[in-house]
């Protein structure tokens, strides 16, 4: 699957990928770098702490990195957030640039950086210049880079097919090592056209914990190497036996039923998320 890179580049890809099956069981805690506090991630450094040792690599902001990650944590590879520039309060939020140098994430010790392309939004060529500036300069390092086929406020009913393989293939293109994206109906033609591995974003928070296990399921079925999901985690009411279902089914090659099963047995007082703050309608509007 990564044959064909270098020593530094293939060892700090199996810091994000297992290597034991070659899957990726990815969290992602970057949303407070355009959404701020999010609900359920209020407090990075208490809030990731029941669920990092369940996890292969942790996708976050640098910021949330070197303030609220301990560095003592080994067998987790860090994915850095590397474009940002916007908030919630934008129109849109597809004016990004880079937030984040490969120098500084190597001096930072990530095992990766993101970056986000908003492909047939306003700021595309903005976007993937990020992309394309990102990999010349990650492959000064033999640095990772994931692309992330974003699609912002206008675009967000643009998780079809079609769509969806116009901007994963154009980040391949570009040079990613690995593409984030959404599922959809036909995934499998989606992971087939596109030459470089991908992982499925959870994106906003299903209606319920057995739609998570569908999607991670039916994703690895149609070809995907893992899932990277957030608020579908850790906006439920029991993070960490969640995260073991979706773990079962990526890494254990469970069934949705299996998973099911776990995701029941896990769910016990020790495992339950203790909100600090009520979520208000806003808050759950944005």
């Amino acid at each position: 699957m990564f044959e064909n890179m270098s020593w530094g580049k293939t060892n700090r890809i199996y810091q994000i990928v297992n290597q034991r099956d070659d899957r990726c069981l990815m969290l992602a805690i970057d949303h407070g770098y355009f959404m701020g506090p999010t609900h359920g991630m209020e407090t990075p450094r208490q809030d990731t702490l029941k669920l990092i040792t369940h996890i292969d690599a942790l996708m976050l902001s640098p910021g949330i990195l070197t303030s609220c990650i301990d560095p003592h944590w080994r067998s987790v590879g860090w994915v850095l957030r590397a474009t940002g520039g916007n908030s919630i309060l934008d129109e849109d939020i597809d004016n990004e640039s880079l937030i984040l140098q490969a120098e500084e994430a190597v001096r930072m010790n990530a095992s990766g950086v993101a970056v986000s392309i908003y492909v047939g939004a306003e700021h595309q060529h903005q976007t993937l210049i990020n992309l394309s500036n990102m990999i010349n300069q990650a492959a000064k390092f033999d640095l990772p880079v994931l692309g992330v086929t974003a699609v912002g406020k206008r675009l967000s009913d643009k998780r079809e097919k079609r769509y969806l393989s116009l901007a994963s293939r154009i980040a391949a293109e570009y040079g990613a090592d690995i593409v984030k994206t959404y599922y959809c109906e036909g995934f499998e033609e989606v992971v087939t056209k596109c030459p470089v591995p991908i992982v499925v974003a959870g994106g906003a928070r299903l209606n319920t914990p057995r739609d998570v296990l569908e999607l991670t399921y039916n994703a690895i079925q149609c070809g995907a190497i893992g899932v990277d999901m957030g608020r579908n985690i850790w906006q439920y009411e029991y993070p960490a036996a969640i995260l073991q279902a979706v773990k079962a089914i990526i890494h254990g090659k469970a069934s949705v039923k299996e998973a099911a099963d776990i995701l029941e047995s896990q769910s016990v007082a020790s495992n339950c998320r203790k909100p600090l703050f009520e979520a208000g309608d806003e808050n759950i509007k944005d």
